[in-house]
C-alpha cells in the first residue's frame, strides 16, 4: 500500500535497509506512482499473489539472501502462520512473539511491551521465551540489564489468578537462571510498574517497580489495549518486531506514519545486526518488503 512503499522508500533512502519488493510487480508500481516514489533503485520479485508473496519472502531468508521482512497490506495471520511452520517456515527453537518499543512522550525511557500481537494466551513455558525474547531485544538496543515488569491486576499471590502465579513463578525461574540478562519482578500491576508514587505508595520495594524497561503482559488482548492506549492517548511513537524467528520480522500496520516505518525499520537493522553469525558484513541490511 502507499504507507508501505513511501516508508521503505524513506528508510532505504536513510540507509537503514536495502528493500527488496515482494508481489504482483502491476500492484507495487501502481502505488509507487501515485506516492511519486522512484522504483528504478529498488530489486523487485514478482509473485502471482500474496499468498506466493510470503512464500517467496519465507524462502529468501531461508537461504540467508535477505535479513528481515517487513509486512505491507497482508493481515498478521497471512504472514505469520506461514513463518511458524514446522516444515517450511522460519521456526527455531524459541517461541516466536512480538514486542513493541514505545516511546511514550510522559515515561523517561524507551518501554518494551510483549506480547501484544501473536502469543493470545501464552502460558508458563511460552512467557519463559517470549521474556528471553525481549530482554535479548533490549540488549541489541543497549541496555545491559532490562527491568522486566511480570504484570497483573494485582500485586499479590491470588491462587485464583493464573497471571499472579505465573508472574511470581518467572521472577524464580530468573533466579534459578532459567531467564537470563533481566532483572524481573512480578505480580506488578501497570501503575506499580511505570510510577515510583504509586509503588512506594503501595509499599513495593524493588529494583523494578516504578522503573520498568518492560511490560510483560498476561496475554494478547491486555498487552493489545495497554499498547493502543499509549499510542493515541499518550502520543506515544510505536515501533513493533518479531522476535524468535530466523530473521526479525516488522509487523507494521496501514496506520504506521513515516516515522514508525523509520523506527520499525531501525529495529529490524539491529536485530539482524544481533542474529549475524559473523561481526563483517554490508553495511546495510537487505529487507524483503510485501507492498
Amino acid at each position: 500500500d502507499a504507507d508501505s512503499i513511501a516508508g521503505l522508500a524513506a528508510a532505504a533512502e536513510q540507509g537503514i535497509i536495502v528493500p527488496i519488493l515482494i508481489g504482483v510487480e502491476s500492484a507495487i508500481r501502481e502505488v509507487a506512482q501515485a506516492v511519486g516514489v522512484d522504483l528504478a533503485a529498488f530489486q523487485i520479485v514478482r509473485t502471482a499473489n500474496r499468498r506466493d508473496a510470503v512464500a517467496e519472502a519465507i524462502r529468501l531468508a531461508r537461504e540467508g539472501k535477505v535479513e528481515g521482512i517487513m509486512k505491507g497490506t497482508l493481515s498478521t495471520e497471512e504472514l505469520i502462520v506461514p513463518v511458524i511452520s514446522a516444515t517450511r517456515g522460519l521456526r527455531t527453537e524459541r517461541r516466536v512473539s512480538h514486542v513493541h518499543v514505545m516511546d511514550v512522550p510522559t515515561y523517561p525511557k524507551p518501554l518494551f511491551i510483549t506480547d501484544s500481537m501473536i502469543n493470545i494466551a501464552p502460558g508458563l513455558s511460552e512467557k519463559r521465551d517470549i521474556c528471553q525474547n525481549v530482554i535479548d531485544l533490549a540488549h541489541a538496543l543497549g541496555i545491559p540489564a532490562p527491568k522486566v515488569a511480570v504484570l497483573a491486576a494485582v500485586e499479590t499471590i491470588n491462587p485464583k489468578m493464573r497471571a499472579t502465579i505465573e508472574a511470581a513463578t518467572l521472577c524464580k525461574m530468573a533466579e534459578r537462571g532459567q531467564i537470563t540478562g533481566g532483572i524481573l519482578d512480578g505480580p506488578l500491576t501497570f501503575d506499580h510498574a511505570v510510577s515510583l508514587k504509586a509503588a512506594e505508595t503501595m509499599g513495593i520495594r524493588s529494583p523494578v517497580a516504578g522503573q520498568a524497561d518492560v511490560l510483560l503482559v498476561p496475554d494478547l488482548e491486555s498487552g493489545n489495549m495497554i499498547a493502543k492506549q499509549l499510542a493515541y492517548l499518550a502520543d506515544a511513537l510505536s515501533a513493533g518486531i518479531v522476535l524468535g524467528a530466523r530473521v526479525p520480522i516488522a509487523l507494521t500496520s496501514r496506520g504506521d506514519d513515516r516515522r514508525s516505518w523509520l523506527a520499525s525499520a531501525s529495529l529490524v537493522q539491529l536485530v539482524a545486526h544481533m542474529y549475524r553469525i559473523a561481526a563483517a558484513g554490508a553495511p546495510s541490511v537487505s529487507v524483503a518488503a510485501h507492498a
